[in-house]
């Protein structure tokens, strides 16, 4: 029998007859949802908010950058933003995505993705097909 938890920045994952317990934190998940979506042909990159964008401009990268999550009880709501390549079939690029995300986090975390909305922000069209 297992039992889970939410805190306030992840989630406690228990099983009875455990040797420790196991926390994934909200920033893991995000990361891995970046890492995910980027992976997929036609994304250009995430896209972040203000502080994102200076933060990357000093060095520092993130890999959660542009990735909103949402975590309550064993269950995951995905927000991202992205840029993508100029030429790609926006609809079709973003079926990828949502199946990349959801699929990464189920395997890696085996938390439940509920949904992934994904928000277009722009076209890269430096990088054209």
């Amino acid at each position: 029998m297992s039992r889970e938890m939410e805190h306030e920045n992840g989630y406690t994952m228990e099983k009875s007859g455990k040797v420790g317990e196991v926390k994934i934190a909200d920033d893991v998940v995000a990361t891995i949802a970046g890492l995910a979506a980027t992976e997929v042909e036609g994304v250009a990159s995430m896209q972040g908010n203000l502080t994102n964008e200076i933060v990357g401009k000093l060095g520092v990268r993130n890999l959660s950058k542009g990735v909103k999550i949402e975590l309550s009880e064993g269950v995951v709501k995905v927000e991202l933003s992205i840029m993508m390549k100029y030429g790609y079939s926006i609809p079709e690029t973003c079926k990828a995505v949502q199946d990349k995300v959801k699929s990464a986090i189920e395997n890696m975390t085996g938390l439940q993705v509920e949904y992934v909305n994904i928000r277009i922000v722009g076209v890269n069209i430096a990088n054209r097909k």
